[in-house]
C-alpha cells in the first residue's frame, strides 16, 4: 500500500513550493497570486530507507524498490469555501480522497509574498482551515441523516455522524471520537475533520532551526507532536544540489533531516504504518502495511494469491539478517522463524511467504 498526503492552506503560504520541493519537480506552479494551483498536482515519491541498501547488499540484489507516498498539492482555501467562496467546495472534495492532512502554515513575513490576511497569524490560519472542513462536514452529515438517506448507512456510521455532529455544533474537539470508534470506522465516515494531521510551520532560512515569534504561537497552542517547523525555500534549494553537496549545506545550516524525511516519520506515525522486507538475489523491495497486520495480510500486499493460500511465513528481523550475512546463515544460526496466519508482522521484518496457488 502506498498513502497519499493532502497539503492544505490558505493562498501563498508557500504549499506548491514545498510540493516541488518533496517531489523534486517543478509540477506545481509556485506564484505570488492567490489560487496560483487549480488541479490538484500529485507527486510519488520513494520513501528513504537505509535499511533498503543493506539489505540489497547482503542478498546480492538486481534491483532496490522503496515504497512510496503521494503528495497532492491542493488549491488554497479561504474563509467561506464550504459555501463557495474562493475556489469553492471543488477543492474540499479533493481533501477527501487523502489519508492524511498536512496542514501548511505561514510563519514568516515577507513584503514580497502576498497574504490574504493583513497580518500573519498561524493560529487563526489553521482555524479558518479547520473551521470551513468541519463547515463542510456538517453539510455532509445533515444530508446523510436525513430521514431518506439513513437506510443506506449501517447503525455504527449513524452513531458517528451523530457524534461529530453533536461535537461541531458544540465547538468540542473531533479526536474524542477516537477512543469510541475504530480506525475503519472513522475511515469509512469520509469525514475532513476526522483525517489525521500534520502541521508544517513554513519558516525562513534564519528561523529554520530555533523557529520564531510565530512558530513559538503556534507550538504553545497545538504543541510539537504532530508539528514541523520547515522551510520551503530552504527544502528548494537542497533538492538542487548533489548528495556531497546537499550534506554539506544541511551540515552548515544545522539541519539534521530533509523535510521530506520530517515528514514521512511523521506520516507514518500518525497513519499507523510499518515496513516489512523481501529480500533476494533479483530484488530488494520495502512494503508498508498498517501496524498490527497479520502475515496474510501482508502477504497480501504483494499479490492476493499470496493472502488467499498463505501457509507460512518465513521470517527474519533486520536486524538478524545483517547481522547473519543473509538467509542462509540465519536459518543456520536459528534465527529464521516460520510463523503462521496468527503472526503480526514487526516493523524490519524480512519476509519470504509460502503459499497455495
Amino acid at each position: 500500500m502506498s498513502f497519499k498526503c493532502g497539503i492544505v492552506g490558505l493562498p501563498n503560504v508557500g504549499k506548491s513550493t514545498l510540493f516541488n520541493a518533496l517531489t523534486n519537480s517543478n509540477k506545481a506552479q509556485a506564484a505570488n497570486f492567490p489560487f496560483c494551483t487549480i488541479d490538484p498536482n500529485i507527486g510519488v515519491v520513494s520513501v528513504p530507507d537505509y535499511r533498503l541498501e543493506n539489505l540489497a547488499k547482503i542478498s546480492k540484489s538486481k534491483k532496490i524498490i522503496p515504497t512510496t507516498i503521494s503528495f497532492v498539492d491542493i488549491a488554497g482555501l479561504v474563509k467561506g469555501a464550504s459555501k463557495g467562496e474562493g475556489l469553492g467546495n471543488k477543492f474540499l472534495s479533493h481533501i477527501r480522497e487523502v489519508d492524511a492532512v498536512i496542514h501548511m502554515i505561514r510563519c514568516f513575513d515577507s513584503s514580497d509574498i502576498q497574504n490574504v490576511n493583513p497580518t500573519v497569524d498561524p493560529v487563526r490560519d489553521l482555524e479558518i482551515i479547520e473551521t470551513e472542513m468541519k463547515l463542510a462536514d456538517l453539510e455532509s452529515i445533515q444530508k446523510r441523516l436525513e430521514k431518506n438517506n439513513k437506510k443506506n448507512i449501517d447503525e455504527d456510521q449513524i452513531k458517528i455522524l451523530q457524534s461529530c455532529l453533536d461535537l461541531i455544533n458544540n465547538d468540542q474537539d473531533l479526536t474524542s471520537l477516537k477512543s469510541e470508534f475504530s480506525k475503519k470506522q472513522l475511515n469509512l465516515s469520509g469525514l475532513l475533520s476526522l483525517k489525521p494531521k500534520i502541521f508544517v510551520c513554513n519558516v525562513d532560512e534564519k528561523s529554520v532551526q530555533n523557529g520564531n515569534g510565530y512558530t513559538k504561537s503556534f507550538l504553545e497552542k497545538f504543541g510539537l507532536e504532530n508539528t514541523l517547523i520547515v522551510s520551503a525555500d530552504i527544502e528548494n534549494q537542497i533538492n538542487e544540489l548533489d548528495s556531497e553537496e546537499r550534506k554539506n549545506y544541511m551540515e552548515m545550516i544545522g539541519l539534521k533531516d530533509t523535510g521530506l524525511d520530517m515528514l514521512i516519520q511523521k506520516g507514518y506515525k500518525i497513519l499507523e504504518l510499518d515496513t516489512f522486507f523481501t529480500s533476494g538475489p533479483e530484488e530488494t523491495r520495502a512494503w508498508t502495511i498498517q501496524k498490527n497486520c497479520l502475515a496474510p495480510k501482508a502477504a497480501g500486499e504483494i499479490h492476493t494469491d499470496f493472502e488467499k493460500g498463505f501457509i507460512r511465513a518465513e521470517t527474519i528481523s533486520y536486524n538478524d539478517f545483517v547481522e547473519n550475512d543473509g538467509w542462509v546463515n540465519s536459518k543456520t544460526n536459528g534465527k529464521m522463524r516460520l510463523e503462521g496466519k496468527d503472526y503480526i508482522v514487526k516493523d524490519g521484518d524480512v519476509l519470504n511467504f509460502r503459499f497455495n496457488t
